[in-house]
């Protein structure tokens, strides 16, 4: 229990050193307008990152926020989250589609979109916000109509409130239009072109926006910038977002808590089975997960244990790596043999590579076959009884060094022990005995006739 009670705490104090840490990593910003830069698919990690840096603008009293965004698209779940956070936002929010080259795909579109002011690098591109699965798959026709709708509705409710041509904004869902930064300017998809910051903040200074029902005039000369670094635990956390890892942590932690019921006391893999399933449902909260797949994959786990136990069925051993594959196969929804691009632009890839899942499943197998091999031998080896085991004094000749009336002490294999009369009856000092039975630690003896 003692060991329980210290993993439970280990593992509940690197959560709340992870907190400390993002929140540590929130207020350490500053200044008169903050620069945060989004370069990666939209999470959760992106979400919650927003939500907090928006916060701390707003303490700190900034004139506003820039959003430096190039990004591939992301889940919409989280792109309403970031959607939600810009609007209530008491800071100005401008979204800045750079450096040249950079995008705002699928769910850029909607984050540009809701910002405040919309600005746009040269040789940058914002559109193509078309749904689509986690994996950059098509949707199956009814889902992608409703999906689509429901998108269009969204991004038009959008360029409404921001006054933006609501039309043009529909169209990169529906028809999966995409616009340079010179027809976004031209078509009021967004509201500025600059070549860079300086060049931003210089087109800013002096433009009014609407916030929270009020206008502002934003005084943008001399302004002072201050950039939000990622911490170094966001960018743990990051690494983590990855579906092999995820899939590689769960896949540990199972192995290493099925190693510990299989010899409990070894404390090493359970401690290490216990922080690798708390990792892994730390990445699990940044990945489009189906939960499905992961009780899947701990079901294997408990069969796995299962056939261990009752080895020689087969059943358990059998059902477990179909629950096994089946949960990989489910986990995020997508399979894919590469790291490489989703086949679709606007698509972020989810996808657990299929060598990893074949990889793990024959490790994993193979260490499965070991284990209950050696438990079948294991319990085919007869007991063990070391030299000083009273049980091997059973049928062993002794000498009586009391009366045994009926309880005494007799001497055998050159040792003194407590006995006593097997059959009650009394023996005399300098008897020879025989040994019938052990029980503890007392000899159960009879009268040696032959002698």
């Amino acid at each position: 229990m003692r060991h329980i009670i210290a993993i439970a705490l280990m593992a509940i104090g690197f959560g709340g050193f992870l907190a400390f840490q993002v929140v540590d990593g929130a207020e350490a910003a500053g200044g008169a307008a903050h620069l945060l830069v989004i370069d990666d698919a939209i999470t959760p990690l992106e979400a919650n990152r927003l939500s907090g840096v928006i916060e701390d603008a707003e303490t700190a009293g900034a004139q506003l926020l820039i959003v430096q965004l190039s990004t591939p698209g992301g889940l919409l779940d989280s792109t309403r989250e970031m959607v939600e956070d810009i609007f209530e936002s008491r800071v100005p929010v401008v979204v800045y589609v750079s450096p040249p080259g950079a995008r705002a795909a699928s769910a850029g579109t909607f984050i540009a979109a809701a910002a405040h002011i919309a600005a746009m690098a040269p040789a940058t591109n914002i559109g193509a916000a078309s749904p689509v699965g986690a994996g950059g798959e098509d949707l199956p026709d009814t889902i992608r109509s409703k999906a689509t709708q429901d998108a269009a509705a969204f991004l038009r409710s959008i360029a409404d409130q921001r006054e933006r041509n609501a039309d043009a904004l529909q169209d990169t869902v529906l028809d999966a239009a995409s616009y340079t930064a010179d027809e976004a300017l031209e078509l009021r998809v967004v509201d500025l072109k600059a070549e860079n910051i300086n060049d931003l903040l210089a087109q800013l200074n002096g433009m009014s926006v609407k916030v929270g029902g009020e206008s502002l005039t934003l005084d943008t000369e001399g302004i002072a910038l201050t950039a939000i670094e990622q911490t170094n635990v966001q960018r743990f956390l990051r690494f983590l977002a990855n579906p092999n890892i995820a899939f590689l942590l769960l896949t540990i932690g199972g192995i290493g808590i099925v190693i510990e019921l299989f010899s409990p006391g070894l404390i090493g893999p359970g401690a290490v089975g216990v922080i690798a399933l708390t990792l892994a449902f730390l990445a699990f909260g940044s990945l489009p997960v189906n939960w499905v797949g992961v009780g899947l994959i701990l079901l294997a786990m408990a069969l796995f244990y299962l056939e261990a136990q009752a080895p020689g069925i087969g059943i358990f051993g059998v059902s477990g790596a179909v629950a096994f594959l089946v949960g990989a196969f489910l986990l995020f929804g997508n399979l894919s043999f590469s790291p490489s691009a989703p086949p679709l632009p606007d698509a972020p890839s989810f996808a657990i590579s299929l060598w990893i899942i074949g990889g793990v499943t024959a490790l994993l197998f193979a260490s499965m076959l070991i284990t209950i091999r050696a438990v079948r031998q294991a319990k085919a080896t007869p007991e063990y009884r070391g030299p000083h085991d009273p049980t091997n004094l059973i049928g062993m000749q002794g000498t009586a060094t009391s009366d045994l009336n009926p309880s005494g002490t007799v001497q055998v294999a050159g040792e003194q022990w407590s006995a006593v009369s097997d059959s009650g009856a009394h023996l005399i000092s300098g008897e020879s005995v025989i040994v019938g039975e052990v029980d503890g630690l007392v000899l159960k003896v009879f009268k040696d006739d032959i002698t």
